[in-house]
């Protein structure tokens, strides 16, 4: 029996590899992953949502950063995204701990430890009830996990992108809330505004593909207790872009 009817019924939610470090600030904060399995699983089993899960790596490695020390940018590219496909083992194992159906599909083909991305199968795992992770960006170099998400969220016909963000950033300012006090929280824009006043929230490729399909994105802090229930609940959490 589900509570309440959910604001939307397929959700895809970005995650950040920062999120999993939690207070660490590099590698695995198992802690962190258990509070943000439990966060997902309430609503999938208490409102009946359909998740999708795309998850980064930064927490572990970073292609840009990589390139900037001198490697090549798509060999760096290619190290980020299996970084990305240890956060989603991790996410994995707890889910499947706490009595959840999973299924990690992989844009980059590795069998032995997850299935490879076919969006009709995903799309069939999450009709069947279980937790859809996606890991490896879009299995191409210069791309984002932020475009791999919107990218995903299209193909599987989610109802919305939510990208979680950590930190205490609880949507989209008019500046940098951490280096500019006066900054203010905005809670809706249209896409065209991200682009234009270059709102560093998500990458443009990520906004822009949004944009061309009608894809709702809301910036959120994953990390607020009750944020990701009360947003589905319908409550006035982040900032939402459509």
């Amino acid at each position: 029996m589900h509570e309440a009817k959910p604001r939307w019924r397929r959700i895809l939610l970005k995650l950040s590899g920062e999120a999993f470090a939690g207070e660490l600030g590099y590698g695995i904060d198992g802690k962190v992953v258990q509070r943000l399995a439990s966060d997902i699983l309430e609503v999938k089993e208490g409102m009946g949502v359909e998740v999708a899960v795309v998850v980064g790596g930064g927490n572990i490695w970073r292609g840009m950063k990589g390139a900037q020390g001198g490697l090549d940018r798509a060999q760096a590219d290619y190290m980020g995204m299996l970084a990305t496909v240890i956060n989603a083992l991790a996410l994995q194992d707890v889910f499947e701990q706490m009595g959840a159906q999973t299924r990690l599909q992989s844009a980059i083909r590795m069998p032995q430890v997850a299935e490879e991305y076919i969006r009709r199968r995903a799309i069939r795992h999450l009709e069947k009830d279980r937790v859809v992770i996606l890991a490896a960006g879009t299995g191409n170099p210069f791309f984002t996990s932020d475009t791999s998400a919107a990218l995903r969220a299209v193909e599987i016909d989610a109802d919305v992108l939510l990208k979680g963000t950590h930190g205490a950033v609880d949507g989209i300012y008019t500046a940098d809330p951490q280096i500019d006090p006066t900054a203010t929280k905005i809670d809706k824009l249209s896409y065209l505004d991200v682009i234009n006043r270059d709102l560093r929230v998500m990458d443009q490729t990520a906004i822009t593909h949004a944009k061309e399909n009608s894809l709702p994105i809301v910036v959120f802090d994953v990390m607020g207790e009750g944020n990701l229930k009360g947003l589905l609940e319908g409550q006035t959490i982040g900032t939402i872009v459509e």
